[in-house]
C-alpha cells in the first residue's frame, strides 16, 4: 500500500513539472511571434479577412478586367532603327490615306475569321463535344457526344443554332414520355421526365447548315437549366487537292524547277547556267527578262520570258514562279554559282519531311535570317518588329531553324508561294517586303548546310560589259524616294503605323 501511494505521488510530481513546462513554452512562442512575426501569415488578420470577403462565390459573370495594349512607335535609340510609317506618306494625302484604309481594313476583316473564347462552366452535366465538330455547307451532320448526367424530377433542354438547324433521328411513338417543339428549327426543345429517352435523342441530334460558306463558325447553345454549354460547329468546304506527279521514278528534275530574274547581265547568266549544269543537266530553268535588248539563251531546258523594260524585280519574281509546272521551285540570283555543296537533295528532304512551305540556304557563307514579333496597335495600325535570327530548330533536322526570312537562295512550295505573290510595285530593290506580306501565311526554315557561291563582282575590263554593269548599278540603287515609297505602302498595304529594326 505504502509502495502504491509513493508511485502515485512521483506520477503527480511528473505531470506537474510536465504542465509547468508546457504554460512556460506557450509564454515563450507567444512572446517570439510578437516579437517576430511569421512572414507566412497576414499581418492584419481584419485585412485578410476583407479581402476574402471581396472574393466571388461562383460567378459566371466574374472576369478580371483587361484591356488590349497598343503599341506605339518608340523614341529614336541606340541598338533601334525606327520607322514612323505616316512620316513617309505625301501630307497632301495624309488624312485621306487613313481614311482609306481603314475602309479597306473592314473589308478585309469580313475573310478573316476570328474564333470566341470558349470557357467551359465548371461541374456541368452536360456531356458535349468541345472541339473538331466540322460540317460542309447545305449537309447535315450527327453531333457526336451529347448526353445529360443527372438525377431531376424532370429535364427541360434547349439547342439553338445561328447559322443551322436542329433535328434529331430518332422516331418517337405518339406515347413516348416526350414533348418536342421547334424539330429542323435553329431552337429545340426537349421536355421529359424520363433520361433513357432524352439521352436516345441527344445521342441522335442532327445539326443541318442552312448558309452556304466556305469558312464559317456557329456556336450551338447547349442548355439544361442554369448550365449551359457551347459547341463551335465549323462550317467549311473541303478543298480540291492540287497535287504534282512527280513521275515514277521520283527524279529532282521532275520535282524542282530553277527560277530567275535577269536584267542585262546576260554574262552572269551564262555563268550560273553553265555552274548549274555540271550538278543538275537535265534541270528546267525559267528566266524571266526584262533587259532592253533581249539576248536569247541558248538551252533546250530554259523557258525565257521576254517582259517590257525595266518592268521590275518583283514583277520578274512573279512571271517566273507562276510558268512553274513542278511542286516546288529554287530561286537563285542571277549571279550565283552552283558549287559541290550545293546539294538541292538536302533542301528537298526538308520539305518533303514537314509541312514547311520554304527553306533557304546560304550565299557564299552568308547564312541571313531574321524573325518577326507583330505588335498589336489598335486603331492607328500594328507594330512590326524586325530582329536577326531565328526562332528554333526543326525537329531532325538540327542544321534548320525555323524563321520569319531568308536568302535569295530558296527551295519553295509552288502553290503556297504563288498564293502570296511577289507584289510589282516594288520594282527595284526589295525582300523584306515578301516575307512580310508572308507573315502567317508561310512557314519559312533556313538550313546552314547547303550552299551556293556568288559570282565575284568586279569592274569588268570588256568596255561593253563595264557600261552595262553601270547602267545596271544605276536601277540596283535604292533611292530617297525609292525608300520612302517602300515605307509608305507598309503603311497603307499592311495597316502598320511602325517599322522597328532591332
Amino acid at each position: 500500500m505504502a509502495n502504491g501511494k509513493k508511485f502515485y505521488l512521483r506520477k503527480s510530481h511528473t505531470c506537474l513539472i510536465l504542465l509547468i513546462a508546457l504554460i512556460l513554452w506557450s509564454f515563450l512562442l507567444g512572446l517570439t511571434e510578437k516579437l517576430f512575426p511569421s512572414q507566412s501569415q497576414p499581418e492584419d488578420q481584419s485585412l485578410y479577412e476583407e479581402k476574402r470577403e471581396q472574393e466571388p462565390e461562383e460567378d459566371d459573370s466574374y472576369e478580371i478586367p483587361s484591356k488590349k495594349s497598343v503599341c506605339t512607335c518608340p523614341p529614336k535609340q541606340n541598338g533601334l532603327t525606327v520607322y514612323n510609317l505616316k512620316d513617309y506618306l505625301p501630307m497632301s494625302d495624309l488624312e485621306s490615306a487613313s481614311d482609306r484604309r481603314e475602309k479597306e481594313y473592314k473589308h478585309y476583316k469580313k475573310w478573316e475569321q476570328t474564333e470566341k473564347i470558349l470557357i467551359a462552366p465548371p461541374n456541368s452535366p452536360l456531356r458535349y463535344p468541345t472541339h473538331g465538330v466540322q460540317v460542309s455547307p447545305l449537309n447535315t451532320i450527327n453531333v457526336p457526344g451529347l448526353q445529360i448526367k443527372a438525377d431531376l424530377q424532370q429535364y427541360t433542354v434547349t439547342l439553338e443554332a445561328s447559322l443551322g438547324t436542329i433535328d434529331f433521328l430518332v422516331n418517337l411513338s405518339e406515347n413516348t414520355d416526350c414533348q418536342v417543339s421547334g424539330r429542323g428549327e435553329k431552337h429545340l426543345t426537349l421536355l421529359t421526365k424520363n433520361i433513357r429517352v432524352l439521352n436516345l435523342i441527344l445521342k441522335s441530334i442532327t445539326y443541318t447548315s442552312t448558309t452556304y460558306s466556305i469558312d464559317s463558325l456557329d456556336i450551338v447553345k447547349f442548355t439544361l437549366g442554369k448550365h449551359t454549354a457551347r459547341i463551335p460547329i465549323s462550317i467549311r468546304q473541303p478543298q480540291i487537292p492540287r497535287l504534282y506527279d512527280p513521275g515514277k521514278e521520283r527524279k529532282i528534275s521532275d520535282l524542282v524547277t530553277i527560277t530567275t530574274k535577269t536584267f542585262l547581265r546576260y554574262e552572269k547568266l551564262r555563268t550560273m547556267l553553265k555552274s548549274m549544269r555540271q550538278y543538275y543537266p537535265d534541270m528546267k530553268v525559267i528566266v524571266a527578262d526584262d533587259s532592253e535588248t533581249p539576248e536569247k539563251i541558248d538551252d533546250p531546258n530554259v523557258e525565257q520570258y521576254i517582259m517590257p523594260f525595266a518592268k521590275g524585280w518583283f514583277a520578274g519574281r512573279n512571271l517566273a514562279v507562276s510558268q512553274v509546272t513542278t511542286k516546288y521551285f529554287l530561286w537563285v540570283d542571277d549571279d550565283f554559282l552552283f558549287t559541290s555543296d550545293t546539294k538541292l537533295e538536302k533542301l528537298l528532304d526538308v520539305l518533303e519531311a514537314t509541312d514547311l512551305d520554304m527553306v533557304g540556304g546560304n550565299v557564299a557563307g552568308n547564312h541571313f535570317t531574321f524573325k518577326f514579333m507583330l505588335e498589336d496597335g489598335g486603331e492607328n495600325g500594328d507594330c512590326l518588329h524586325w530582329r536577326a535570327g531565328g526562332y528554333h530548330t526543326i525537329p531532325g533536322f538540327p542544321n534548320c531553324i525555323l524563321t520569319g526570312g531568308v536568302v535569295n537562295f530558296f527551295l519553295a512550295h509552288t502553290n503556297r508561294i504563288l498564293g502570296v505573290g511577289f507584289d510589282p510595285k516594288y520594282s527595284r530593290v526589295a525582300h523584306t517586303e515578301f516575307f512580310i506580306d508572308a507573315l502567317g501565311h508561310l512557314k519559312v526554315a533556313s538550313c546552314n548546310h547547303v550552299s551556293i557561291g556568288h559570282q565575284i563582282n568586279e569592274t569588268p575590263k570588256d568596255k561593253a560589259l563595264e557600261e552595262i554593269s553601270k547602267k545596271y548599278n544605276s536601277f540596283r540603287q535604292n533611292t530617297a524616294d525609292q525608300e520612302r515609297f517602300k515605307l509608305g505602302l507598309l503603311y497603307f498595304k499592311n495597316r502598320l503605323s511602325c517599322f522597328i529594326k532591332h
